[in-house]
């Protein structure tokens, strides 16, 4: 079977690795983003999928768009049986949807129809999911609205954050995925509409999204810490200074929200309990374990944060 892959993140990578490996299919190319600037110095750096493409000499294709016949004379050189896409942050085009004689299939890191959108794995924990899940599905018109093939469900750790469960989802995929294209070729696949009514939708994050409000439940909190860390990251202000939160825990204690409750801790009161923060970031310095950085930064009870 030939292949064509569409992906750009490191959550894409587990599953075109499986299919490179998996014998009888053949990856004829990869469609990715164009190389982003990285970093303070703004170095020029390919995506995760493209370095994996060129280590197997796979062509590798980075256009701006879809939407043009430059796309169809490619895929038609390609010739794939059937289109896969993982994370690839483009909309395809009529042209790409119809043209394989499989169709398109796209691997998304939720149990759809929830979660429909470009930050399925952050939402679910800012919204205090319990589990999530890899969804295969026939790729349509719509965003993530596409027929539903195969599942598969994980519970979500109370204190895990979007890093680790991003990390989990992508090793999930691919097996799925090896499994659904199995199916596919076999005819033995029983594809299954959406509920739309059972959807919500989980765009971009934004850092709008990142200022800590400690009117809100403690749980609200660490679910806000967990799903943006590591972007676009929770932030407070600590000593009059920006203070960035990437892990925290649920702790005891009751006080003015946005009180310390600890000389020796930075645990927080919210509206109703409180959070100790473990990994944190001051202004213009590194990201630390809490103890690490009160040394430098000592607590004292009663000091308001977010002020």
């Amino acid at each position: 079977m030939n292949i064509v892959f569409m992906g750009t993140p490191e959550f894409a990578v587990p599953s075109l690795h499986a299919l490179i490996q998996q014998p009888g299919y053949t990856v004829t190319g990869v469609f990715t983003q164009p190389d982003k600037p990285v970093g303070r110095k703004q170095i020029l750096t390919p995506p995760p999928v493209k370095e994996l493409a060129l280590q197997y000499n796979i062509p590798v294709f980075q256009p701006k768009s879809l939407k043009n016949e430059k796309t169809v004379e490619i895929l038609g050189k390609l010739n794939p049986d059937v289109i896969v896409v993982a994370a690839y942050g483009k909309i395809l085009p009529k042209s790409v949807l119809s043209f394989p004689q499989y169709g398109c299939i796209n691997v998304h890191a939720s149990l759809l129809p929830k979660y429909r959108g470009a930050g399925p794995i952050q939402w679910c924990i800012l919204n205090g999911e319990t589990k999530t899940g890899i969804t295969t599905m026939f790729m349509g018109e719509g965003l993530d609205t596409g027929d539903m093939l195969e599942k598969v469900e994980t519970p979500i750790g109370e204190n895990e954050t979007a890093d680790s469960l991003y990390a989990r989802l992508s090793e999930m995929g691919a097996p799925l995925l090896l499994s659904t294209l199995k199916k596919l070729e076999e005819g033995t696949l029983t594809p299954k509409k959406q509920d739309d009514a059972l959807s919500c939708y989980a765009p971009m994050l934004t850092k709008e999204l990142s200022p800590i409000d400690y009117n809100r439940t403690a749980r609200e909190v660490h679910n806000q810490i967990r799903g943006l860390s590591s972007w676009p990251c929770a932030t407070t202000t600590y000593k009059g200074k920006r203070l960035k939160v990437y892990e925290s825990r649920l702790a005891d204690g009751q006080g003015e929200p946005g009180t310390l409750l600890s000389d020796e801790k930075l645990i927080v009161a919210c509206k109703e309990g409180a959070v100790e923060f473990l990994s944190v970031q001051y202004e213009g310095g590194k990201r630390l374990p809490a103890a690490d950085f009160l040394r430098g930064k000592p607590a004292s009870a009663g000091e308001k944060l977010g002020e």
